[in-house]
């Protein structure tokens, strides 16, 4: 195929880069893309270099690397207790559960028990991330679809009233720096709960605005059914979770497998994808936002009273014995770990993150092969990424 010059003048003009490649096989000729790592539908600095024949993708290559800040080296040479905010930086979005990954590991290989109000706590302002992330992907999903900004709005003006909570209890509306080993920094008070409970009955009528205002627009479901199909036996064998796992179908949720912190006191249900595709996981997102609704009404009429943190928790000189020990949470992108080693010193001698974002990308070649090059990016923005992750 051949490639206008215009054409090409255009791409650069927007992040593309192109050239004319021969192909071997049928002496054809095929156009390479290079979309970012500058691209405005690449959510950060990350580079696809794709290969097409005509409009179709025969090839993707995702680049990583331009947004390394060695999060790892950093963990291995500040205390425990001082990597924390640098975990609210991998995920600006959901920090309060990139906090919750890190204190469960920590927590793990020191034996910590954690009060029970904590513990609700930690689950509070863990599924309001969860609502304001699933919002903000739907909303973004769409606007890499080309609609007008006002599914994008209306996510934030949702997660707007989620950043005061967070703001009024931590300090801080996105860096929040809550989670403590044994407990969170601060209590919420009595006024902050009921400001919550405002928030979280409010909650319903958004989602049901969304749904109303998406899922049965024509426009979506041309652009979003049969696309970007992520059979489940290739999502398990990559290694996919979260939302994109149980899109395709697979009935997995830390939340339900593990039973980590006090999830199995509460009901709610896993939504599952039948078509495996865009819009599934598009509708996988709306209604674990309804789930997580349901989790945050019962944990705020159940929450206890009592400390916010173990009196017994260290948290100056904080020494855990030689050991090591992963933790995992359900995170709203999949699942977010840690793996720490301690040799009996103040900071870990191995720190390694295991973030859902990395992993969930290695499927992308394969969900994009054999579609347009239009599909590219309402593929990729259903994988919802976040680069601080990606590249750590």
């Amino acid at each position: 195929m051949n490639a206008s010059a215009s054409g090409l003048e255009n791409g650069l003009a927007h992040g593309v880069e192109g050239r004319i490649v021969t192909d071997p096989e049928d002496d054809g000729e095929l156009l390479e893309v290079s979309m970012g790592p500058h691209h405005p539908s690449t959510h950060g600095v990350f580079r696809m270099n794709v290969t097409l024949d005509g409009e179709r993708i025969v090839r993707l290559k995702p680049t990583f690397g331009y947004l390394h800040r060695n999060h790892e080296q950093l963990g291995e040479r500040q205390t425990y207790l001082a990597s924390i905010p640098y975990t609210d930086r991998l995920d600006y979005i959901c920090s309060m559960t990139n906090n919750w990954a890190y204190a469960l590991a920590v927590e793990k290989l020191a034996g910590q028990a954690v009060p029970e109000r904590a513990e609700y706590m930690r689950v509070i302002v863990g599924e309001l991330t969860r609502v304001q992330n699933h919002a903000l992907s739907v909303g973004f999903l769409i606007q890499d679809m080309g609609a007008s900004g006002t599914p994008l709005m209306y996510g934030f003006r949702e997660r707007e009233k989620i950043l005061d909570l967070f703001e009024s209890l931590t300090g801080s509306r996105m860096m929040v720096n809550y989670m403590r080993f044994g407990g969170c920094r601060v209590d919420a008070s009595e006024a902050w709960l009921n400001e919550a409970r405002k928030v979280v009955a409010g909650l319903p009528r958004f989602a049901d605005e969304f749904e109303a205002l998406l899922v049965t627009n024509e426009i979506l479901m041309a652009r979003t059914q049969g696309v970007g199909v992520l059979p489940p036996q290739l999502a398990i064998s990559a290694g996919v979770t979260g939302p994109l796992l149980r899109a395709s179908g697979v009935n997995y949720d830390i939340r339900k497998v593990d039973h980590y912190s006090i999830y199995d006191r509460f009901d709610f249900k896993v939504p599952l994808g039948d078509h495996w595709d865009v819009y599934d996981r598009f509708m996988i997102r709306l209604l674990e936002l309804r789930q997580s609704i349901h989790i945050l009404e019962q944990a705020l009429r159940d929450i206890p009273a009592g400390p916010i943190m173990d009196p017994k928790a260290k948290i100056r000189n904080f020494r855990p014995k030689p050991g090591e020990a992963y933790g995992r949470i359900e995170a709203p992108k999949g699942e977010l770990g840690f793996y720490l080693i301690s040799d009996g010193g103040p900071n870990p001698y191995r720190y390694r993150v295991r973030p859902p974002s990395f992993v969930n990308l290695t499927v992308l070649e394969d969900m994009c092969v054999g579609q347009n090059v239009a599909d590219v990016v309402l593929i990729l923005g259903s994988v919802d990424i976040v680069l601080g992750e990606v590249d750590r």
